[in-house]
Parts: structure tokens; C-alpha cells; sequence
């Protein structure tokens, strides 16, 4: 099977497949430059709604392809690819949910850091390894990790390179919920839907305001922003509620490529 991430969507979930099983879905420099073009199709597609990231068979990712950090161009540059695919996600306008299973390392975990929800099978391994290979971590990746799971665990995990299981990531903040390996694709889409029933509206805008989007903007004036974009949104969340029904939520994502990111600029 040639390396490759796959996207598939079902309903209002596009998932989108780490595939390299010869390598423990290991990155290869044409498949960190893919991602970003996917994403695009999943902003640009009005019927996807949430973006599951996971890793073909047993394992999620275990990082970069070693053997592509020797020779090839600067372009081919893993170091490069990865902390732009890894900005491409994390800048993904919609909600996105790593489903991570087995070996959860180095660019792996970069890639589920960028995702705004980690939901992982028990005995899934999760590592941030470049103290290994001497590679400097890139400071927004680092910031990122940071802010993810605190300054001390962040220390932790970059000082040594060790990896940890899912109960101390569960602890640390670097997961969200731990199931059974054979009830974790059913929570997943459990809970995408549940999040595809939920205000588009909201989620952009409180995923903007989490990650500190928008710096040149006073708080108040995107505040007020959103709530403007939002009258007929909350018009059909008050109705439903009154009627006891589920609210038939109609905002979406503009169509036009970087609309969304220039509306968050």
C-alpha cells in the first residue's frame, strides 16, 4: 500500500486517514504536503461539519519518515512540511477530533495537538521525541504542546522524549476520553454527531476566541462580530427549544477560499 492520507466522507464527517502501515503510518514528505489541500475540500464542502484525523489499522502515527530527513530538497524538508500541515489543521475552521490508536509519536502527536479534541483507545502511546534526533521543536508547535497540557508536562515530554501512556496523557490534558480499543470508532462518531447537530456559528467563533485568533482585533469588536453573524442562529436554537425539537441550525462556513481566515484576521 503506497503512503498516502485517504478522505472519506459519510454524512456530515469527512475522515481523513493516515496511511503508511509498512512504517506505523509514518509521515512521508508527499503525504505532509497533501494534508492541507484535503482540509481545504473539508472548509470548502458545506455538508462536512467535523474532520476526524486517524491512522490505517492499529496505530496513528509514528511521526516523520526518518529516512526522508537525509537528502531530497529543502522543499522535501520534513521539519517544514510538518509544522505547515500542522498550522493548516490547527487553523481548520470546523471542529476536528484525532481518533488515536497504538503509536501516537513525534510528528503524530504534532498533528493531534492541532486538532482541537483527542479521543484515544486504552494503550495508545503518545511521545514528543526530537531530543532524540537532535532536531529543535519548532517554537508554535512548542507553544501549542504548551498551552495543551502546561509547562511542566510540555518540559517533560520535550527534555526527554519518553512516552507516555493514556492515563497520564488522560491526566495532563494531552487526551480528552480513553475507551476500549473496540468502543472507540463508535464513540467517535457518536460523538461527531452530536457535534454536527450543534451551531456551526458557535464553534467557529469559540474556536477562534480559544486559539487567541484575530490578534489585531480588540476581544469586544469580534465579540460583537459574531454575534452579529449570528441573530438567525439564535432565532432557531430559541425556537427549537420553545417547540421541543432538535434545532435545524442553518449557518455555514463561507464559500469562497479564505474567506474564513480573513474573517478571522
Amino acid at each position: 500500500m503506497e503512503p498516502a492520507l485517504h478522505l472519506d466522507v459519510d454524512g456530515t464527517t469527512a475522515t481523513i486517514r493516515i496511511t503508511n502501515p509498512a512504517k506505523r503510518n509514518a509521515m512521508t514528505p508527499g503525504m505532509w504536503r497533501s494534508l492541507p489541500a484535503l482540509l481545504d475540500r473539508c472548509a470548502a464542502d458545506p455538508a462536512v461539519r467535523v474532520v476526524v484525523l486517524t491512522g490505517e489499522g492499529d496505530t496513528f502515527c509514528a511521526g516523520a519518515d526518518i529516512s526522508s530527513l537525509a537528502g531530497g530538497s529543502r522543499d522535501d524538508d520534513p521539519r517544514g512540511l510538518a509544522v505547515a500541515a500542522e498550522e493548516a489543521l490547527a487553523a481548520f475552521p470546523k471542529p476536528t477530533l484525532a481518533a488515536v490508536r497504538g503509536h501516537c509519536v513525534g510528528g503524530g502527536c504534532q498533528l493531534a495537538t492541532a486538532c482541537d479534541l483527542r479521543f484515544a483507545a486504552d494503550g495508545a502511546v503518545f511521545g514528543v521525541t526530537p531530543a532524540r534526533l537532535g532536531i529543535v521543536y519548532a517554537a508554535s508547535s512548542t507553544r501549542r504542546l504548551t498551552e495543551l497540557v502546561g509547562p511542566a508536562t510540555a518540559k517533560y515530554l520535550l527534555f526527554s522524549a519518553e512516552l507516555i501512556g493514556t492515563e497520564r496523557a488522560l491526566r495532563t490534558g494531552l487526551v480528552d476520553e480513553v475507551w476500549a480499543p473496540d468502543a472507540l470508532d463508535g464513540r467517535v462518531a457518536e460523538f461527531a454527531s452530536t457535534l454536527a447537530s450543534r451551531s456551526l456559528l458557535t464553534q467557529v467563533a469559540a474556536k477562534e476566541f480559544a486559539s487567541g485568533a484575530a490578534p489585531g482585533a480588540a476581544p469586544e469588536e469580534r465579540t460583537a462580530y459574531w454575534a452579529g453573524q449570528g441573530d438567525a442562529e439564535m432565532a432557531e436554537g430559541r425556537a427549537a427549544f420553545l417547540e421541543r425539537r432538535a434545532p435545524r441550525f442553518a449557518w455555514r462556513v463561507p464559500a469562497a477560499p479564505g474567506a474564513v481566515r480573513s474573517a478571522l484576521s
